[in-house]
Parts: C-alpha cells; sequence; structure tokens
C-alpha cells in the first residue's frame, strides 16, 4: 500500500494592520544613543531661531517671560513634530535615524517660517538651510565626542565637563544675540579739551520727575507713581485705524492718548527760567519702551541749563500683534505740540515743579528717527494742524532750534516741512541699517534763512554710527530680529562714543541756540576744529547760515551755461552737467548738483570756470571774506571697466580772479582734504546686501557733501596782487592727476 504524503505549506502575508503596528513599534530602532545625544544640535538650533523670534516679537511682559514661553513652546512642538516625523518614516521603512531626522526638518521648517515673514523667499531657504546645518554638525561632534569618552575611566566627570561647556556656550550666544559686543574704533580721548567740551556736564544740580495719565497699567512713573497728572487727549480726528487688542493690552485708545513725559531739571535760583527741550523717540516696537533711553541727553542738558523732556509716544510705534495706526507720523507731531500746551499749562499753575520755571519763548526740539521728522513737522506744524482749533494758542511758544538725529523724511499728505528762520542740526551714522539713506540731508536743503539773520543749519555724517546706540535701550541691531542677526557690526562706534558724538553736537547745538553762547559755531562750520574732542573716526559736515550770499545752488534753471546775475558757466577738458542728487537707494534728494568729472588722466589740466561781467553778488555786509562752497568726492563712482584711478594723484585746485583780472590759485588740500566717501557692507556677506530689506543695501555709498569755507586772507598771502575787496569775477575749479570725479553745490560767498 502506497502511503503519499503531502505537505502543503501556505505563506501568508501578516495583516496590514499588524505590519503597520510592527512598524510603529520599531519607531526608534535606529535612534540610539549617538542620534539622540545628537538631536542635542538640531535643538539648540532651533531654540536659538525662536530666541531670536521671542526677541522681535516682545509681549510686554518682559524679556525673560518672553524667552521662557517662546522656548518651552518650540520645545513641545520640537517634540511633536519630531516624534510624528519619526512615525511616519518608520510606515515608510526607512533605515534612518527617524527622531533625529524630525528634529531637522523642525528646524528647517521654523526657521524658514520665522524669517518668511520678514524677509525674501531667497533669504528664508538660505538662514534655515544654514542654521540647520550648524545645529546638525554641532549635535553629530556632541554624539561623537560622547561616543568616544563614554567607556573612559573618567567619562562621567569629563561629561559632566561638556555639559557645562555646552551650557556656557548656549549662553555666550544668547548673550551675543541680546546685548552682543561691538568693536569699537577708539575712545574719546582723555584731554583737556574732552573734558573742557560741552559734553560734559554743567553747574546745575538736577531733579527728575515725570508726567503722565495716571492710568499707565505697564509703566508705574506713568501710571499710579506719577509725580504729576496730565490730561489726556483725543486724536481721533487724526486716527481712524485703532486695533481693539491694541486697546486691549494699553487700556485706552486713540481718544484718550496719554501726554506722558520723564523730566530733567535745573535747580537754580528760585526766579531763574529755563529754555525748554522735547526729546522724542522713533518708531521702535510698541512693547519695547523708548523714552528712557535718552536719560544722557535729558541729565547733560538739565545740568547746563535747560528743562529736558523725554516724550513717550510708543503707543504709536509698531507692534507685531496689532500693526500701527494709521497716520502715525502726523500725530507724533501733533502729539508734541500738545505736550507743549501741557507743560504751558503746567508753568501757569502753582504748586507744580514747572510752575514759572519754563521759557516758552526759547524751546527746541529733538527727535531720533521719526521723531526726528516729526519734529520739523511740529516746528512747521500749520502745513498739517491749521484748521485744528485745539492748537491755537500754539503760536504762542517760539520753536527756535530743531536737532535730528538719523530722520526720516517721507511725504504726509503729500507735503514736506520746511523749515525758516530755525536752527537745525542734523547726525547721521554712515553704518545705519534703519535709515540707511541720509534723510536729513533733505531737510537740510529745505531750511532757509532770511538774509542777514544769524540762524544756521548743519549737518554731521559720522562713518561707524549706527541707529540705534543713539539710544541707550534699543541695543545695537538696526534691524528687529530675527532679521536683525544677519546685519553686520564689525567696525562699530561703541556706543557710549556714538553718544559722546550727540553729546557734543547736541549740547553745543542748543547752548548756541537757546543761551547764545556764540563760541560754539566753529563746532558747526568746520568739525575739524572740535576734532580733539571726537571720538577717532571719519566725519563729513555741512554749515549754512543767514549771512551767505549764495552765487548757485544749480538749481535756478536747466540751462548749464547760465548762472544768476548774468554770470556764465563754461568747462575745458572737463565733462560736466547739472543732475539731481541721489541717496543710498538711487532715489531723488530734491536737490540739484554740478557734476565734474576728469575722464582720462593727461598734462593737460580739466578746468570748470564760473564768470560775471563785472563781478559776482556781494555780500551785503562788507566785502567777501570766505569762499564757501559744499563738495561730495563721487571718484568711487566713476567706470569700473576703465581703468582704476590712483585716487592719490588726484587733486582739485581753486583759482580766484578779482575785479582787475588779478588771479591767485591755491590746491584744495591746503584747506582740507577731499571728503572720504564712506562705503559700508551692512549685512553678513555681500548676497544679503542684494536681496535683504527689499535691497535697500545693494549700493555701498550716496553723496555726502562736505562744506568748505575758504578764508580770501589765504587766496591773498598766495597773491599779495589779488584784491577781492572790490569784488570777484570769476572762480575755476581745476582737476588735475589721475581721473577724478566730484560732485560741487552750493556756491557762494561770506
Amino acid at each position: 500500500m502506497d502511503l503519499q504524503l503531502q505537505n502543503e505549506f501556505s505563506l501568508r502575508k501578516p495583516p496590514l494592520r499588524s505590519r503597520i503596528m510592527r512598524r510603529i513599534r520599531r519607531t526608534y530602532q535606529y535612534d540610539t544613543r549617538f542620534w539622540r545625544i545628537s538631536i542635542a544640535g538640531p535643538w539648540a538650533a532651533g531654540m536659538f531661531a525662536f530666541a531670536l523670534a521671542a526677541l522681535g516679537l516682545p509681549t510686554g511682559l518682559g524679556l525673560g517671560m518672553d524667552l521662557l514661553m517662546f522656548l518651552f513652546t518650540a520645545t513641545i512642538a520640537m517634540f511633536l513634530v519630531a516624534h510624528g516625523v519619526a512615525v511616519l518614516l518608520a510606515l515608510t521603512g526607512l533605515p534612518a535615524p527617524r527622531l533625529f531626522i524630525g528634529t531637522i526638518l523642525f528646524d528647517l521648517g521654523a526657521v524658514f517660517f520665522i524669517f518668511d515673514g520678514d524677509e525674501s523667499l531667497e533669504i528664508s531657504i538660505a538662514v534655515a538651510i544654514i542654521l540647520t546645518l550648524i545645529g546638525v554638525i554641532t549635535g553629530l561632534m556632541a554624539g561623537l565626542i560622547f561616543k568616544i569618552y563614554n567607556s573612559s575611566p573618567a567619562g562621567g566627570r569629563l561629561r559632566t565637563g561638556i555639559r557645562i561647556m555646552c551650557a556656557l556656550c548656549i549662553c555666550v550666544v544668547v548673550w551675543s544675540v541680546i546685548s552682543g559686543s561691538t568693536k569699537s574704533i577708539q575712545s574719546v580721548a582723555d584731554s583737556d579739551e574732552a573734558m573742557n567740551s560741552p559734553a560734559e556736564p554743567g553747574t546745575y544740580a538736577v531733579t527728575t520727575f515725570n508726567y503722565g495719565s495716571g492710568k499707565d497699567m505697564w509703566q508705574p512713573e506713568f501710571g499710579a507713581s506719577t509725580d504729576l497728572v496730565s490730561q489726556p487727549v483725543d486724536a481721533s480726528a487724526y486716527i481712524t485705524k485703532w486695533s481693539k487688542y491694541r486697546t486691549l493690552y494699553l487700556g485706552y485708545d486713540q481718544k484718550a492718548l496719554p501726554l506722558n513725559g520723564r523730566v530733567w531739571m535745573p535747580q537754580g535760583s528760585e526766579d531763574e527760567t529755563y529754555p525748554l527741550i522735547l526729546i522724542v523717540h522713533g518708531n521702535h516696537l510698541m512693547e519695547d519702551r523708548s523714552e528712557a533711553g535718552y536719560a544722557y541727553l535729558g541729565e547733560l542738558l538739565a545740568s547746563r541749563g535747560f528743562i529736558a523732556v523725554s516724550v513717550d509716544e510708543n503707543f504709536l510705534n509698531y507692534s507685531a500683534w496689532t500693526g500701527i495706526p494709521d497716520n502715525d507720523m502726523k500725530v507724533r507731531a501733533w502729539v508734541l505740540l500738545k505736550h507743549l500746551q501741557q507743560i504751558h499749562t503746567f508753568a501757569q499753575s502753582p504748586g507744580t515743579p514747572f510752575f514759572d520755571k519754563v521759557d516758552m519763548n526759547s524751546i527746541a526740539l529733538i527727535g531720533h528717527s521719526r521723531g526726528g521728522q516729526a519734529i520739523a513737522m511740529a516746528a512747521d506744524y500749520t502745513k498739517w494742524f491749521k484748521s485744528d482749533t485745539t492748537l491755537d494758542n500754539v503760536k504762542q511758544f517760539n520753536i527756535k532750534a530743531v536737532a535730528a538725529i538719523a530722520p526720516t523724511d517721507k511725504k504726509v499728505d503729500g507735503m514736506n516741512a520746511k523749515l525758516k528762520d530755525i536752527n537745525y542740526l542734523t547726525i547721521q551714522g554712515a553704518n545705519d541699517g534703519d535709515v540707511s539713506d541720509f534723510d536729513g540731508d533733505r531737510q537740510y536743503n529745505r531750511t532757509s534763512f532770511t538774509k542777514g539773520t544769524d540762524s544756521f543749519k548743519a549737518s554731521l555724517y559720522v562713518q561707524g554710527a549706527n541707529h540705534s546706540q543713539f539710544n541707550t535701550d534699543w541695543g545695537l541691531r538696526d534691524i528687529s530680529f530675527p532679521t536683525g542677526i544677519l546685519l553686520k557690526r564689525d567696525n562699530f562706534l561703541s556706543g557710549v562714543n556714538q553718544r559722546m558724538v550727540a553729546k557734543l553736537y547736541i549740547s553745543a547745538f542748543m547752548e548756541t541756540s537757546l543761551h547764545g553762547q556764540e563760541q560754539y559755531m566753529s563746532f558747526f562750520r568746520d568739525y575739524h576744529e572740535v576734532l580733539p574732542m571726537l571720538p577717532e573716526t571719519t566725519y563729513i559736515n555741512q554749515y549754512e547760515d543767514g549771512h551767505f550770499t549764495i552765487w548757485t545752488r544749480f538749481e535756478e534753471d536747466s540751462n548749464r551755461k547760465s548762472l544768476p546775475k548774468n554770470g556764465i558757466a563754461d568747462g575745458k577738458n572737463i565733462i560736466w552737467r547739472e543732475e539731481e542728487t541721489k541717496n543710498r537707494g538711487k532715489s531723488n534728494k530734491g536737490d540739484h548738483a554740478l557734476i565734474l568729472e576728469r575722464s582720462h588722466p593727461s598734462s593737460e589740466e580739466s578746468v570748470y570756470s564760473m564768470s560775471w561781467p563785472n563781478r559776482a553778488p556781494q555780500p551785503a555786509g562788507g566785502p567777501p571774506q570766505a569762499l564757501s562752497f559744499a563738495l561730495a568726492d563721487q571718484s568711487k563712482t566713476l567706470d569700473e571697466i576703465q581703468e582704476k584711478a590712483n585716487s592719490d594723484s588726484f587733486a582739485v585746485e581753486i583759482e580766484l580772479m578779482d575785479k582787475h583780472g588779478t588771479k591767485s590759485r591755491l590746491p584744495l588740500s591746503h584747506f582740507n582734504d577731499l571728503p572720504e566717501l564712506s562705503e559700508v557692507q551692512f549685512t553678513l556677506h555681500p548676497w544679503l546686501e542684494l536681496h535683504m530689506s527689499d535691497g535697500k543695501f545693494n549700493n555701498p555709498t550716496e553723496a555726502i557733501f562736505q562744506t568748505y569755507t575758504l578764508p580770501m586772507t589765504d587766496f591773498i598771502s598766495a597773491n599779495p596782487e589779488f584784491a577781492p575787496e572790490e569784488g570777484i569775477k570769476s572762480l575755476s575749479f581745476i582737476l588735475i592727476g589721475d581721473r577724478g570725479k566730484i560732485m560741487l553745490d552750493d556756491i557762494g560767498m561770506y
């Protein structure tokens, strides 16, 4: 009997649900201890990005609370995302450290999202990749170190030491982000001149106090603890866009804006009155308050006999949570005028610290950034507020001087402020990453004087100065985080030195404008007169006053050969043309100037001449004493296709001819060298210059003018037969040596 054995083997796949569960259970099988330790790198990179976000999105609860909330939320989010990605990768069966990959993907997405709100797609992608790679590399190095030394007899102590070192490194990185360290160019000289400078405290003792609404929930000094209660003002006629969340945060809306001020007052005799100076900040983040950052100016000015008030306009600033009110620029000026009215009321009220102490006929305004534009608008207030009957008594107040630090200059209601017979000073940093164009130059050009008055205007351009360090509370970054991390900080003036420049020039300006201290006028005519008191860096300055007799501003007509008073212009072996000056962003400054270009080096001179049939316009007060003109060196803008110019061999000479035909000629270097054209890299890499902030850093330079004042006595010394007292018949600018290019403006006589 045959026995037939049949063995049947039936191979069947496990059910899908079982396969899925098995893979999920094995999600972390490749995430060995090495990879789990390596997660520390991506985690640190992610936390760094979220710390930047916390700095750029303040809640008003304080930096510590903001960092705690953001980092806690980020850690939870990374945990959830990383584990979710790990599970998904497990379902695909990918043989890789899935949890580690999940943290990497979280970093890429989170960093991109954090930067995408502020910057272009290209920058967001680049930063996300670079920061994530740094985290990955750092994590792998940490994992490798732990792996190598894990079995070492001293491994435990070593691992503890490594943890401590890592913690210290993280603290250093966070501290560098928050506060930053700068490379100071050089401290101000410790000299007799510095000790006697107007930047030094005066003889008055100073008392400080605050006035405010009495209801401020965030700043007790303006709330329950305020020293003097002010009346709120209704700005609803100007502001229609005001977020309800802004009201919820602040506790008030545009119908009840507070008048808050920090006051520094000199203590003198009982019957003494003092000029009043208002200081106003710009558009920093609303929750990161700004007005206390000018205490260094307030204390100095009060010690020298001025009542200084730093005005709170933080409620008009931008918030990442609630945006910015409409018409904020106009309301900034309006609120300043309301402060003048409130202080005038205090000054007439017995029992207040202001009573009989304020000279409302001697007022000055200081503004920074948007505040720098607001003060000019407040001085020219009728242009915007002529029909506002609540400001009727403002005409009683005499605003004599306006000092703007890195001001903006945008049209409001299609108009710009124009100042007449008001002293004007503007200070601009060459390394300003916020207001990167020298916008104060525009207001300088729109400031004019009645012939023969003592009013003056001046500008100072400071190499190494940035935007934020003029305020002690704004830190180093001119752009808020996270984008601010991409700005370059090398070769900044230190904050102390930068504020020394502001103290010296603003104090001298107020002493001259409000106290009549004429000894400081040389500061504004030529910065070389005050160099021993200044930090060592490059400066460029302009100056003009009511005694200036203008020959030409190159704005009279479109004919380049015609000059005022029947004058004639001509050129020989030179390229010359009139054009509108442009800022760094290549938009027009609203001012025309003359371009002179020596295109090819040769033995023949390049000459531009100005002549008059009889004589050039004469100064009204007597014979000409000094020739004055503004000059900007443009040689670095020459076409790079041509052979690069040797700037050391390019020179400018000045030749004057008197009414009788006698000439006198001197090199410009006899008086001062050509102004150095500043080239600035604002960001960490040249590629970022092209793409960051809509390309506003694309051009490293703009036309910055230096005023030259050339005494006639020097020309007489060069040729004793030269007789300028009867008039000047011609002026020539002579370019010699290698290729070169200059720009001229505001030519005339004192």
